[in-house]
């Protein structure tokens, strides 16, 4: 397979980017997941930060209130980001490496999002 034939995160990456602001709740966060079917928000911070369906259902089983709950107390910070013309099999690997589920795609700001849902239905 030639690199010309190879599928780059902009082929597959959701967009428009859904965002919430750190002060939100998690409640607010699910409902946007939910209403959205996604299962990540990024987080409009410095450094860039995501809260994830997982971060909503950690919070839950630790028996925290998702009312009362800001975004900012479950987010996870400092995440990783890829480019548009990353190969997809890079991210694969990052994801694998990592350990996540979700990559923010950066051209200088924020462009999309690219799951491990996207790399599943690139390979089948």
């Amino acid at each position: 397979m030639s690199t010309d034939d190879r599928t780059r995160v902009k082929d597959m990456m959701s967009t428009p980017l859904m965002t919430i602001s750190p002060d939100a709740t998690v409640t607010d966060a699910a409902k946007v997941m939910r209403e959205n079917d996604i299962s990540a928000l990024v987080v409009t911070t410095t450094p860039r930060s995501i809260i994830s369906s997982s971060d909503v259902l950690d919070a839950a089983a630790d028996g925290l209130d998702p009312t009362d709950l800001r975004v900012s107390d479950v987010m996870t910070t400092d995440v990783e980001t890829v480019t548009p013309d990353l190969y997809m099999e890079e991210v694969a690997a990052m994801m694998t490496t990592f350990g996540i589920k979700h990559l923010p795609v950066v051209d200088g700001d924020y462009v999309g999002m690219v799951s491990s849902t996207d790399v599943t239905t690139l390979l089948s």
